[in-house]
């Protein structure tokens, strides 16, 4: 199905027309300038601090449209192409989507003296919908993707219409918690140390609960592709890891009004900061599913669809469960 395209066509990236076709990892790029991307992919100048920087994105129109937009968040080890085939499924049911790539990430820029903010992601994510005309939409986040959806929401109520918040960090204040800070020379140094087997066995363990398919590994050497091109990944990485840390959202739950549905699988051992804990801490602390009953009781508006047999990604990982539950939530709960 050919889609229609809001972006203008004039200098847009072109597509691989398939994976099979793309280099190896170590060619992919800083700005995975030779990984594919399902559509076209445009870029908004932004300035970070004195710096200027460019905001990649997707921004697809479905055949049908329904009238409604909904904008896709990312979370730290993925890419807007990680969301290809959520986005299928939203474009088959009517809804415009906009796919942006955060800065520090995937084909955005990362300029190495940046201060990575929520707050600045959120601005630009804000910045990126006004300029495509989308005064509105369904928000929806992955993992630290969600927590950037909470600290959006909160910055800009007006502009989104609901939350989907799928296995989302931030549910927790893990320094309140008792989690410490890493000096940000420590985290580099972590990042530096990844690579393609680094990255799959984290996300064999601690996203697909031990059970892998092949399908899984692209999005591993997405990630992989882009630790090989240089330091900028590593660096935009570990600040991405301090801000988690230090910039926390769950204190204002309760003021985010608008409807939020938290979309999780229960396999998830995803537990942020626990490696830095002290023993006691570790202890205590709790992987995304078991925080999420209690969060989607402090929200205003909240419910809680629990997938009892996926883990991080479920949209990745059964797409054919996933898809008709978020259509379902994004019709039912519209306009709440």
């Amino acid at each position: 199905m050919i889609r229609t395209l809001l972006a203008a066509t004039l200098g847009l990236a072109a597509i691989v027309p398939a994976a099979a076709q793309e280099p190896p990892v170590e060619q992919f790029g800083v700005d995975l300038e030779r990984f594919a991307y399902p559509w076209p992919v445009e870029t908004m100048p932004v300035k970070v601090g004195e710096t200027a920087a460019q905001m990649a994105f997707m921004d697809v129109a479905p055949d049908n449209p329904n009238g409604r937009s909904v904008v896709l968040l990312h979370g730290k080890n993925f890419c807007g192409a990680t969301w290809q085939g959520t986005a299928e499924a939203l474009l088959d049911a009517g809804y415009r989507v906009l796919i942006p790539d955060q800065i520090g990430f995937c084909k955005s820029s990362k300029p190495r003296e940046a201060q990575y903010t929520f707050a600045m992601m959120a601005a630009f994510t804000r910045q990126l919908m006004e300029r495509q005309g989308i005064s509105d939409a369904a928000v929806i986040g992955h993992s630290t993707g969600g927590m950037l959806a909470m600290h959006f929401a909160h910055m800009y109520p007006e502009a989104a219409s609901q939350l989907v918040l799928v296995n989302p960090l931030g549910l927790t204040d893990r320094m309140a918690e008792g989690v410490r800070y890493v000096p940000l020379a420590t985290l580099i140094a972590q990042e530096r140390a990844k690579g393609y087997d680094e990255i799959r066995q984290y996300q064999l363990d601690t996203y697909y609960h031990g059970e892998w398919e092949p399908r899984y590994d692209r999005w591993v050497r997405m990630l992989a592709g882009q630790y090989a091109s240089g330091d900028a990944v590593a660096y935009a990485q570990a600040k991405t890891s301090e801000m988690i840390l230090t910039q926390p959202i769950s204190q204002h739950i309760e003021t985010l009004a608008m409807p939020v549905t938290l979309m999780v699988g229960m396999l998830d051992t995803t537990t942020f900061g626990k490696g830095q804990a002290p023993a006691e801490v570790q202890e205590r602390l709790r992987a995304i599913p078991a925080l999420a009953p209690e969060a989607a009781a402090r929200f205003p508006d909240g419910e809680l669809i629990a997938f009892d047999d996926l883990g991080h990604s479920p949209q990745v990982e059964a797409p054919e469960t996933f898809d008709p539950r978020l259509l379902d939530v994004l019709a039912r709960r519209a306009g709440r």
